[in-house]
């Protein structure tokens, strides 16, 4: 079967768990770059890194990297895909571009010159002028980083990040993909208890759920690739069958409490989308009031940063409030991603482990204290 140049997409400061979801799917020739890991695989490789990676964006198909310093070079080395063997003379073509410090800046021209080239391309295989691009859709990246530009196809469609069991969100939604990985980072267990005190939409806990049950993220939703005939139907047959298999039976409960009862009807509903609502309790508490007699617990949590709330001393004292009730709970771990600047002062315990994270285009801290005694 033909080998691809596989990209996997991360959220930046996620690159390390990311690779090693690849690696446990047995790819472990990778390298990692920022935002995203690069291996080989073949095409049902596409189809499972689709439908099993947590903490991946979008997974894209390599097809050129090369020098493009004017554009006579952007086009002649467009052109030199074979892009007659993967899009049909119906496909609909979208092309999508970046440039970083290179003499071709002007993104737009170049979307522009990438898709001029291709028709010609489709021109020369197909022998006709005629392409109504009323089939299936085709995305394409051009990508220019100090004048060397590489050509990709999406394979994803919409992102990874979209489950499909969140109809409804809260204010500030979490992105499952990064909610998968800050519980990856945690090295959270199912046969540990798992708190989130500011659970919202519930996007943690059913992504925790789903890492408990071994559901695959992808498992519920489409793919813009399937649709490509240059990629066997079988593949997505298989890597659906093997991720239905292996599904377990675990028996395990996870906890989330909001102050808002609105916000909490919304996890719940979206724990039922997953078919994980048997193993989240969802309750009306506030942090204030939070205690716990378990052992050997996890938090993990993304609490309010401020940003809405627009009054300092609201956020302070709700992180003060929240360092009081956690520092009774013995041998529990802490994992708290904010972007408030103060709050290890406000929460009153300095973290041993912190690291930067992006929440959306919000920079923050993931701070993380591992069996936290007192």
């Amino acid at each position: 079967m033909t080998k691809y140049q596989i990209i996997a997409s991360a959220t930046f400061g996620l690159e390390s768990i990311l690779n090693q979801e690849i690696k446990n799917l047995g790819y472990t020739n990778t390298n990692t770059e920022n935002g995203r890991i690069l291996f080989e695989g073949d095409a049902l490789a596409v189809a499972r890194t689709n439908i099993f990676l947590r903490t991946a964006e979008r997974i894209f198909i390599r097809l050129a990297k090369f020098e493009a310093k004017d554009f006579d070079q952007l086009f002649e080395g467009t052109g030199s895909i074979p892009w007659g063997e993967m899009i049909p003379q119906n496909g609909a073509i979208h092309v999508v571009g970046k440039s970083v410090k290179s003499k071709l800046h002007s993104v737009p021209t170049c979307q522009g010159m990438v898709k001029k080239s291709i028709i010609e391309s489709l021109k020369k295989h197909y022998n006709t002028d005629s392409f109504p691009e009323d089939g299936p859709l085709f995305k394409v990246e051009i990508s220019i980083n100090n004048d060397i530009a590489e050509i990709s196809l999406d394979t994803s469609g919409s992102g990874l990040h979209r489950r499909g069991y969140r109809e409804r969100a809260g204010d500030a939604p979490l992105k499952e993909t990064l909610a998968a990985g800050l519980l990856l980072l945690s090295r959270w267990n199912p046969q540990k208890p798992l708190i989130d005190p500011f659970c919202g939409s519930g996007t943690i806990l059913i992504e925790a759920a789903m890492i408990g049950k071994n559901i695959a993220p992808g498992l519920n939703r489409n793919f813009i690739s399937q649709r490509w005939d240059f990629l066997p139907k079988s593949i997505w047959r298989e890597a659906g069958k093997e991720a239905i298999d292996a599904i377990n039976d675990a028996k395990f409960t996870l906890e989330g409490y909001d102050i808002d009862e609105r916000v909490l009807d919304i996890a719940r509903n979206n724990a039922e989308n997953a078919e994980v609502e048997d193993f989240i309790h969802f309750q009306k508490r506030d942090v204030a009031d939070f205690k716990s007699s378990k052992r050997n617990g996890y938090i993990v949590t993304n609490p309010p940063y401020g940003e809405r709330l627009g009054n300092v001393t609201v956020i302070n004292d709700l992180y003060q409030k929240m360092g009081n009730v956690l520092k009774d709970l013995e041998n529990w771990s802490f994992f708290i991603l904010t972007a408030h600047p103060n709050f290890q002062e406000n929460f009153g315990i300095r973290a041993p482990k912190k690291r930067k994270l992006f929440n959306g285009n919000l920079k923050c801290n993931f701070y993380q204290y591992f069996k936290y005694k007192k």
